[in-house]
């Protein structure tokens, strides 16, 4: 099947020739006729499979031109680097027509992203939390919203955006067109289907046990973190074909770490992303690993949500998350668009049982790789490696000394504090109550 198959005007089917895309993937192509047709959605994909285009498409078909101006299609994701990326393809398929795009989210000044909005747009691209800052202070008008989006769901989820959603499906008009677009399905998302869609069509692209038949996917097994790092630079020294790395750890600091330990060794062109950098920081690391600036990338799970790199050679798992579709969202940033790719895990033997958990859901054995012969193998311990072990107060009794050096207190010897009363001493003494003569001056 080619796009031209599908009911796609002229003005799509060019922007779609500019942008080199002449295929649709099996999600876009099974997504499209039901989305045309008016129905409520959820679409279950992989990442990297083209969800973004999947609704783009047929909602961008479906738009009908307003002089009003207000949105009447948003688009909600969990990250500010989605916002960009989403808006970028949006503004590339919209090349041909009159269709504006504003795309808005938080830890920026928002005083910029009213006046885009007072300017007026036909999409709008936002995070949960700034969507409503906008809504709240009645610059976003959502009486004109038609068809409402939510991307990696399952990802806004886990940042905790569930109370955000609510309220957005309360302000926004009951009659709408609602579309969900997760790479897993969670009870959450039932029960979201189930309160807030109308009879919504469930479209899973492929089952989440087939692993990606384009990454080939290896693993190896070392004793700690610091024979990981010098595992990594043994491999970025001398593998040819890791020409676009991103390296993926599950903790800030232990990125801190491996960027540390990198540059210290003199390994250059190595960036990285985390919550905990500036957003400024990470559109430009972002970028100058998206031009091929940076070779390697190293990122935490939700720094690197929703990033979207093209040709990304290699995926390098630091370690391995608690959740075994963490490791396939990772994965899923390269072999995109039907290319090859390469994922490697360097893991502990504590590590193994999360790899076996993965290997169920994938229904897939992880080829095992040798270590190089020439590896040293660390005995540095970080400290995130050391295990917390509870210190236990214990409470000794008091015990009275024994031996000859100890003698007991004469009774004349013994104090005790007594608060004294004066008057009655003195009243005692006297036979009456006693004061003090006072000579005139």
């Amino acid at each position: 099947m080619k796009f031209s198959d599908l009911n796609i005007n002229r003005s799509l089917l060019n922007a779609l020739d500019d942008m080199g895309l002449k295929t649709p993937t099996s999600i876009q192509a099974k997504v499209f006729s039901e989305v045309m047709s008016g129905k409520d959605l959820a679409g279950i994909a992989k990442t990297g499979t083209g969800k973004t285009l999947a609704y783009l498409l047929p909602l961008l078909r479906m738009w009908n031109f307003s002089k009003e101006k207000l949105p009447q299609i948003v688009i909600l994701v969990p990250t500010r680097e989605l916002v960009v990326q989403v808006q970028e393809v949006a503004k590339k398929l919209a090349s041909y027509i009159s269709f504006d795009t504003v795309g808005v989210y938080g830890g920026v000044n928002i005083k910029s992203q009213i006046i885009e909005l007072q300017n007026g747009c036909d999409l709008l691209v936002a995070t949960p939390g700034r969507f409503i800052d906008l809504a709240a202070a009645g610059v976003l008008k959502v009486k004109n919203i038609k068809k409402m989006v939510l991307d990696e769901f399952d990802t806004m989820l886990d940042l905790g955006f569930r109370p955000q959603l609510e309220q957005i499906f309360d302000k926004v008009p009951e009659k709408r067109q609602n579309l969900i677009f997760s790479a897993t399905v969670t009870e959450d998302i039932e029960a979201l289907l189930q309160d807030y869609f109308k009879s919504p069509v469930i479209i899973e692209d492929d089952s989440m046990s087939t692993p990606h038949q384009n990454i080939n996917q290896r693993a190896y097994i070392l004793p700690n973190f610091g024979t990981k790092i010098n595992l990594l630079e043994v491999l970025l020294s001398n593998d040819p074909e890791m020409t676009k790395n991103l390296v993926f750890v599950s903790e800030k600091s232990k990125a801190d770490v491996l960027l540390g330990e990198l540059q210290k060794r003199g390994m250059e062109s190595v960036d990285i992303i985390h919550s905990n950098k500036s957003q400024n920081y990470r559109f430009n690391a972002i970028n100058r690993f998206s031009e091929g600036e940076t070779r390697t990338l190293i990122a935490t799970d939700i720094g690197s949500r929703g990033l979207d790199i093209p040709l990304i050679s290699h995926v390098v798992n630091m370690d391995l998350t608690d959740q075994p579709e963490d490791y396939i969202h990772r994965i899923g940033r390269t072999g995109r668009a039907s290319q090859s790719g390469k994922a490697l895990s360097l893991i502990t033997e504590k590590e193994a049982s999360t790899l076996n958990q993965i290997e169920e859901l994938l229904d897939y054995k992880i080829a095992k790789v040798d270590l190089p012969k020439h590896l040293e193998i660390s005995d540095q311990i970080f400290d995130f490696e050391k295990e917390y072990v509870p210190v236990k107060f214990i409470k000794l009794k008091t015990q009275k000394p024994e031996g000859e050096a100890f003698h007991e207190k004469l009774e004349k010897n013994k104090k005790i504090n007594v608060r004294r009363n004066i008057e009655k001493e003195k009243q005692k003494k006297y036979g009456k109550a006693y004061k003090k003569e006072i000579k005139p001056s």
